[in-house]
């Protein structure tokens, strides 16, 4: 089922499929709904698949607001209510959406079942950046430049292209042409990752300070999967966190950071493991 729900008066892609507990899949920077679509065959039989595009990807509206790690939370929250979903969620978030995952099960602890970080973002000791006015309204003048020269549609499905192939162990864009084109295209697209990546470390900083007043609840099932890629630095880092979180660690490998299209395998196996965890 493919819908468009109104969450702070923005309309959403959702796309939910499967039955069973509630399982919500949010993509990292860039990224849209059909990046999951390598993992979604392995839980549908086992879970209620929700994956959504936040605003500016995929298909959803642009963003009403710049992003902060509780408006994600929020975020999610909204979605679930708006789809009639109220109970408990294990929620899987790719990268910066990590982030959101993260601050959901901090700030809804009664709505969270268990969280899976996919090869998620880490800050360690992040800063508030100054000016986020100035800063939201540079990567604004940024899109508009950008889709004034055409950019987008010129140059928005190679770049794509371009950023899979260098993400992935195995190289290449598995997503389907047409889809990719139909978002890629767009000034929408571009304009999103842009409005995310400028705030990236704000959220990030953001969730920093909310760890030290919400934590998080008690025996809450946590697992990190990091994709090392030969990067020691990157799995110390990895496995920091997973020690922060109280989390199940796992590294990934063969893998590159889109572990969804490289091993959804594992990715579907760490949700369902922690039925048993």
């Amino acid at each position: 089922m493919s819908v468009f729900v109104r969450v702070g008066g923005v309309a959403h892609h959702v796309v939910v499929e499967g039955t069973g507990p509630v399982c919500v899949l949010s993509a990292g920077l860039g990224m849209s709904w059909f990046d999951w679509d390598p993992v979604v065959p392995l839980l549908a039989p086992h879970r209620t698949v929700v994956r959504f595009d936040r605003p500016g990807h995929g298909l959803s509206a642009p963003a009403a607001v710049p992003p902060s790690a509780t408006g994600e939370a929020h975020r999610i929250a909204g979605l679930l209510d708006a789809l009639s979903l109220p109970g408990p969620a294990t929620v899987v978030g790719h990268s910066i959406a990590g982030f959101h995952a993260e601050a959901f099960a901090r700030l809804h602890p009664d709505r969270a079942a268990g969280i899976v970080l996919v090869d998620s973002s880490v800050e360690e000791r992040a800063r508030t950046p100054r000016a986020p006015a100035l800063r939201t309204a540079a990567a604004r003048g940024l899109g508009a430049l950008l889709t004034a020269t055409g950019a987008p549609a010129g140059a928005g499905p190679a770049v794509r292209r371009t950023t899979v192939r260098l993400s992935r162990a195995t190289g290449g864009d598995p997503a389907p042409a047409d889809l990719v084109r139909r978002v890629y295209t767009t000034s929408r697209a571009m304009r999103g990752a842009l409005l995310e990546n400028t705030h990236y470390r704000a959220v990030a900083a953001e969730l920093l300070a909310l760890r030290d007043r919400f934590p998080l609840p008690p025996g809450l099932p946590v697992t990190v999967l990091a994709a090392p890629d030969g990067s020691a630095r990157w799995a110390r880092r990895q496995r920091a966190l997973a020690r922060r979180l109280g989390a199940r660690y796992e590294a990934v490998e063969p893998s590159g950071h889109l572990m969804m299209w490289d091993r959804p395998d594992a990715v579907a196996r760490a949700v369902r493991d922690q039925d048993v965890a």
